[in-house]
């Protein structure tokens, strides 16, 4: 079996997709958040 050594593997790809992640669920929070703030204002 092969050695394991911590922090020797490349991990671009993982750390590229979990911006991604972050920076798509903050925006789709904020349109929700506006969206509720138009529903609140508009279709009282």
């Amino acid at each position: 079996m092969a050695e394991h050594k911590h922090g020797d593997m490349d991990i671009d790809v993982q750390t590229k997709t979990f911006n991604g992640f972050v920076k798509a669920t903050t925006w789709c929070v904020v349109a929700i958040a506006f969206f509720c703030l138009f529903l609140a204002v508009f279709a009282a």
